[in-house]
């Protein structure tokens, strides 16, 4: 037997049960990996709620985590026995002591970055990565806006813009947060979405921002857009305060003719190649120091109710990890 995190019905922190489950074995084209580090993320919470929808019942949430292989179904060749390896997306599960995955879904952790970063920095690094070098590809002198830009992905977003030789608007939701948001590399670190666009427009001279990267959802969207130039691109990739409402698209028209999208890193890695440039490009980027991983938290996996409860009161900071 092993151990997992499972739900058997959507709802709060407490609907998580730490239970026995048979031990995995990998199928074709598959390996088994036995985990040291798990990462914590905002879209698990959309899997325990169901805001997303979990293929069945019961489930292991979880998105992203590092460790060894131990065991390879046949036909793999990406990876062998013994391989440090970490993971993001694909298919829900990262919860648990041992997990079998699809092998072309692993990457190689270089020498160096211990799994506790490599589990962190995987789903919200590789999120980083295809936000601001294919969504939008961020360049030397822009302005940009980031929403909650003292979490995991926004402090990511902060260094990796900053190194880009771009000028970071971070809006956060306490003082605190934005003396961290300050300390990664934010130009300037709002309070609160109140009078947003005036705020920026202030900042930029009037000129408002390309961009916008909004993973707050229902309470900023409309600010998010207020804010940006014309043919500006509202990146919409959370929603921590909730889905963001239908609304007329002829807002867009009317604001500047906008753009608006809803990536997902699933998208953006789905061929191997991608996956592996994407990686590459975060590891050296961390590999030189322009990007420092925050694990600011950390709980046992068995307490992952704990770390929910944390992140939804935005008690966290950084990058959280459970631990098996």
């Amino acid at each position: 037997m092993s151990k997992a995190i499972r739900i058997h019905a959507y709802g709060g922190p407490e609907v998580m049960k730490w239970e026995d489950v048979p031990a995995p074995e990998p199928g074709p084209g598959e390996a088994l990996v036995r985990q040291e580090a798990v990462g914590l993320n905002y879209i698990d919470v959309y899997f325990r709620t169901g805001l997303y929808k979990a293929p069945s019942m019961p489930a292991t949430p979880g998105m992203e985590g590092a460790g060894t292989v131990s065991a390879v179904g046949p036909g793999v060749t990406e990876v062998r026995v013994g391989d440090r390896v970490a993971y993001a997306g694909g298919a829900i599960g990262a919860y648990a002591v041992e997990r079998v995955i699809a092998a072309d879904r692993l990457v190689h952790v270089p020498a160096g970055i211990d799994f506790q970063t490599a589990a962190a920095m995987m789903l919200q690094g590789l999120t980083t990565q295809y936000l601001i070098r294919r969504t939008y590809r961020v360049k030397p002198g822009d302005t940009i806006l980031v929403h909650a830009a003292a979490g995991g992905v926004g402090l990511l977003l902060c260094q990796w813009a900053k190194h880009l030789g771009a000028t970071v608007i971070g809006v956060v939701s306490t003082q605190e947060k934005a003396d961290l948001a300050r300390s990664f590399g934010a130009a300037h670190a709002l309070v609160g979405h109140a009078n947003l666009a005036a705020q920026v427009k202030r900042i930029t001279g009037g000129a408002m921002v390309p961009v916008v990267y909004d993973s707050v959802g229902k309470d900023t969207f409309t600010a998010s857009l207020d804010c940006l130039a014309p043919l500006g691109l509202m990146v919409s990739f959370g929603n921590a305060s909730g889905p963001v409402s239908p609304f007329d698209l002829s807002v867009l028209s009317a604001k500047g003719s906008l753009f608006l999208t809803r990536p997902t890193l699933a998208t953006y890695t789905a061929k191997r190649a991608d996956l592996e440039a994407a990686a590459k490009e975060l590891f050296d980027v961390v590999g030189v120091g322009a990007v420092k991983i925050q694990v600011n938290q950390s709980f046992p996996l068995k307490d992952a109710a704990k770390a929910h409860e944390a992140l939804e009161a935005r008690r966290t900071t950084g990058s959280t990890v459970l631990l098996p």
